[in-house]
């Protein structure tokens, strides 16, 4: 092969003149590059200029702007009337409930006529006692009269006959005045027989057991064989006329708002019926340990009301006049009953309470709220005590 030195000497000058033309491609390329960079960083700082001017804007403006507070629903519940009830509960008993039981000497039963839940008489035979021996007793009574009144007759003839005598003068004075005794001895003697008879048969009558009055036989406590006496204790338990009553426990202050004759419903517990009474007795005192008194609430006789049982009453205690709330605004820790109410410069004040009765149309707050505070309706659990809020009154 032969090469041309001409050629060669050409291609050399060549190269210098397509290497400058790359470099300047290339510096070209850079200034672009740079150029791109740096508007983009101009542009990032200008973004995160404006980023932090809003940012202090809103640091700076939050005291003063309220949006940013929670807006919470409030109301203000005034005072209404509302008829007062008052809730309790108790246990049934019977109005006048009489014990029965053993008057006379006891002794062995022989038979109990009567059953628990029926209605018995004043005066009838609850149980009889064995009366072999007082009737015996009886017949020697009975016959001892027999013979005083003899003795008494054969006194008051010899008398007569010596009265017939002493005119005739057979017979002293002396004599009619001995006579006249022994006759007063055996009129006395009469009347003795007499006495004792009467006292045992009143015994024996008392073996007995008399039902005192009519009314709803409550228990039996005795069967037939039974030996009883006077230290029995009651065989019987009598609700007189069937009448019955409710202790109902109620509170102190609660106690204090009732008076006597004021309607109650009471519903026993297991049962649906209602039954319409009137409070007859409140409590003169107050039991220390729990601070509740008694009202006595009378009722007529119904089957569904059996003594010993639990029963729910409402007592009406007249027309009231307070605030009604709705049951979320109400809440409740260890210290009781409290709502939550805005204050002054908007700030959440706790207002404890006192609720009263449940109504339809909400619970009524007989203690603490005047009706013109701002209660807070709703999520009072979510808020703290001197927190800033935004009110907003419940519409409708």
């Amino acid at each position: 092969m032969k090469y041309e030195p001409g050629v060669r000497a050409d291609a050399n000058k060549a190269f210098p003149a397509d290497l400058d033309g790359i470099d300047e491609v290339e510096r070209s390329v850079r200034r672009r590059r740079f150029i791109i960079a740096a508007v983009l960083l101009v542009l990032g700082a200008a973004i995160a200029f404006f980023a932090y001017t809003k940012y202090v804007q809103d640091a700076l403006g939050a005291g003063d702007d309220d949006s940013q507070l929670p807006v919470v629903t409030v109301v203000a519940p005034g005072r209404v009337t509302v008829e007062g009830t008052i809730g309790a509960t108790g246990t049934l008993a019977a109005r006048r409930e009489m014990p029965v039981g053993v008057v006379g000497e006891g002794g062995r039963v022989v038979s109990v006529p009567v059953e628990a839940g029926e209605w018995v008489r004043a005066g009838q035979v609850l149980a009889s006692i064995d009366r072999s021996v007082q009737s015996q007793q009886v017949q020697s009574a009975a016959a001892q009269v027999d013979v005083s009144r003899a003795d008494a007759q054969l006194a008051q003839a010899n008398l007569d006959r010596a009265l017939q005598l002493v005119e005739r003068g057979f017979v002293s004075k002396a004599d009619i005045d001995r006579l006249t005794a022994t006759r007063d001895v055996a009129a006395a003697r009469v009347r003795v027989s007499q006495a004792q008879l009467a006292e045992l048969r009143a015994r024996n009558a008392r073996l007995n057991i008399l039902a005192p009055a009519a009314g709803l036989l409550l228990e039996r406590n005795v069967e037939p064989g039974a030996v009883v006496s006077p230290g029995s204790g009651a065989l019987f338990r009598i609700a007189r006329g069937g009448e019955m009553e409710l202790l109902a426990n109620v509170g102190e202050s609660e106690l204090s708002q009732l008076s006597v004759g004021v309607a109650a419903e009471v519903v026993p517990v297991g049962s649906d019926k209602t039954f319409t009474g009137q409070v007859w007795q409140l409590a003169p005192t107050i039991d220390p340990m729990d601070r509740q008194g008694t009202a006595r609430i009378a009722l007529s006789y119904a089957e569904q009301l059996r003594p010993g049982g639990f029963a729910n009453a409402t007592i009406r205690s007249g027309t009231v006049v307070a605030p009604v709330l709705p049951e979320s605004a109400i809440l409740s820790d260890d210290d009781g009953s409290f709502v939550y109410i805005v204050g002054e410069d908007n700030k959440v004040e706790r207002r404890p309470i006192e609720v009263g009765a449940v109504r339809a149309e909400g619970i009524v707050v007989q203690d603490g709220l005047v009706g013109t505070e701002r209660v807070i309706l709703r999520a009072g659990g979510f808020l703290n005590p001197g927190e800033t809020i935004k009110p907003v009154f419940e519409e409708g």
